[in-house]
C-alpha cells in the first residue's frame, strides 16, 4: 500500500511538473481591417488586459486579422488549429464570419468563444456546435428588448432595411417573429450589401408604407448610410438600430443625423447610468475605467473580448485538474468548464452556460439605448 502512495504521489508530482511547463496557446481571429474593421478594432484593443498568465500557467496569444472576409476566417482559423495548434479559438467578430469556421473548429475538435451575435452560431448546440460558445446575447434577446420598446411607444407599422447577409437575415427574422406576436405589421423588408455606396432605392420603398418606425439592420459603419439617408429624404418617425451599431464610429459617421434613434445594446456601454446594485454594473465599470484610461470611448465589442477572457480565465483552473495545455484532452476539459459556467459576473452579461445554452446572456445582458448629443442614454433596462 506505501508503494503504490509513493507511486500515485510521484505520477502526480510528475503530471502537474508537465501542465507547468506546457503554456496555454489561444488563438484569435479579429476583423480588424475591412467593413467591420469599427468591432474588431476595440477587439484587439481589449486583448491587451488579457492575463499573461492564468492559474500559474503561461498564456500565449495568436492573433490574425480576417479582414472581414469569410474565406480568410476560414483560412486563419485552419492555420491556428493546424500550425498553432491552439487550445482554444477567441472570435472570429462578425456572424459571417463566426459561421463560415463552426466547421472548422468542430473538425480540430477545439473550443471557439466567437464574439459575434447571431444566434445560429451556437445554436442549437448540436455535434458541432458542442465546441461552439459566444459571450454575446442571442438574437431573440435583443429582438424583445426593441419590440418591447415598439410597443411602449405606439409602434405599429414597421419597415425593415437590412444587409444581405447572414446577420440582416438572422435579426429580420427573430424580430420578425416577436413583433407578429406583439400585432406589428412589417410593412417592407428592403436589403443593401455592405458595400453600396447608396440606398435611396430601399429607402424611398421603405418610406413609401408611411411606416411609424425603420428598423435598420446592419454592423458598424454600414448602418450609418440608411440611417443618414432616411433623414435626408425627410423621414420623420422613429428609427431603431440593432447592436451592431453600438460603437464610436456609427455615431461618427451618423453625426447629427442619428440623433434620437433606439437600438437594443449592452448595458456596458452606459454602465454609470444603471441602478445601484445592477448585477454587471461593477464590472462594467471596471472595464469601462481600463479601456476608456488606455483607448478613449468604450466599446461594446470591446466588452465582448473583455468578458471571453474572463469565461476563459474560470474555465482554465478546471480544465488544468485533469490534462495538460496542448492535447486533445486539454481541450476537450476546457469545452466543458466553459459549458459549466455559472453566474459569472462580466461586463456586459451574468453568464451561466449549459450543455443546451452556449450563450449564457439572458435578459440582464440587454437594454435599450437613446442615441442624444452624440452619446449613449439608457432608454431602459430588465429588472433585477
Amino acid at each position: 500500500m506505501k508503494k503504490a502512495a509513493l507511486v500515485t504521489a510521484s505520477f502526480a508530482t510528475f503530471f502537474c511538473s508537465t501542465v507547468a511547463m506546457a503554456d496555454i496557446t489561444i488563438g484569435v481571429n479579429l476583423s480588424t481591417t475591412g467593413p467591420a474593421a469599427s468591432l474588431g478594432i476595440p477587439e484587439k484593443n481589449a486583448l491587451s488586459f488579457a492575463p499573461k498568465t492564468i492559474a500559474g500557467q503561461k498564456v500565449r496569444y495568436v492573433v490574425y486579422d480576417d479582414a472581414s472576409d469569410t474565406t480568410n476566417a476560414v483560412q486563419n482559423v485552419k492555420r491556428l488549429v493546424s500550425e498553432n495548434r491552439v487550445d482554444l479559438i477567441l472570435g472570429p467578430t462578425t456572424t459571417p464570419t463566426s459561421l463560415a469556421v463552426v466547421d472548422v473548429a468542430a473538425d480540430a475538435k477545439t473550443p471557439m468563444l466567437a464574439v459575434a451575435s447571431a444566434s445560429a452560431i451556437a445554436s442549437p448546440v448540436d455535434a458541432k456546435r458542442r465546441w461552439v460558445f459566444k459571450v454575446t446575447a442571442n438574437d431573440d434577446i435583443y429582438a424583445s428588448a426593441m419590440v418591447a420598446h415598439m410597443v411602449k411607444k405606439g409602434v405599429k407599422k414597421v419597415a425593415v432595411i437590412a444587409t444581405d447577409d447572414p446577420y440582416g437575415e438572422a435579426n429580420t427574422k427573430e424580430y420578425m417573429k416577436i413583433a407578429q406576436k406583439y400585432g406589428i405589421k412589417t410593412l417592407t423588408i428592403e436589403k443593401f450589401k455592405k458595400t453600396d455606396t447608396s440606398v435611396t432605392a430601399q429607402v424611398l420603398k421603405a418610406m413609401g408604407g408611411k411606416p411609424d418606425a425603420v428598423f435598420i439592420v446592419a454592423v458598424g459603419t454600414p448602418a450609418a448610410m440608411p440611417h443618414v439617408t432616411l433623414v435626408e429624404h425627410g423621414f420623420r418617425g422613429k428609427i431603431y438600430q440593432t447592436g451592431g451599431a453600438a460603437n464610436a464610429d456609427f455615431l461618427r459617421v451618423g453625426g447629427k443625423s442619428v440623433e434620437g434613434a433606439f437600438l437594443p445594446a449592452s448595458p456596458v456601454l452606459v454602465a454609470e447610468q444603471l441602478p445601484k446594485g445592477y448585477p454587471t454594473k461593477d464590472e462594467a465599470l471596471r472595464f469601462v475605467r481600463a479601456y476608456e484610461g488606455k483607448f478613449g470611448p468604450r466599446s461594446t465589442f470591446a466588452s465582448h473580448v473583455w468578458d471571453a477572457v474572463k469565461v476563459i480565465e474560470a474555465a482554465v483552473p478546471k480544465a488544468l485538474k485533469t490534462a495538460r495545455p496542448g492535447t486533445p484532452q486539454f481541450r476537450e476539459a476546457l469545452r466543458r468548464a466553459i459549458e459549466e459556467t455559472k453566474g459569472l459576473k462580466g461586463a456586459g452579461a451574468v453568464f451561466t452556460l449549459s450543455a443546451s445554452d452556449h450563450s449564457g446572456v439572458n435578459h440582464l445582458g440587454m437594454s435599450v439605448l437613446r442615441i442624444d448629443k452624440g452619446t449613449w442614454k439608457l432608454e431602459d433596462y430588465a429588472r433585477f
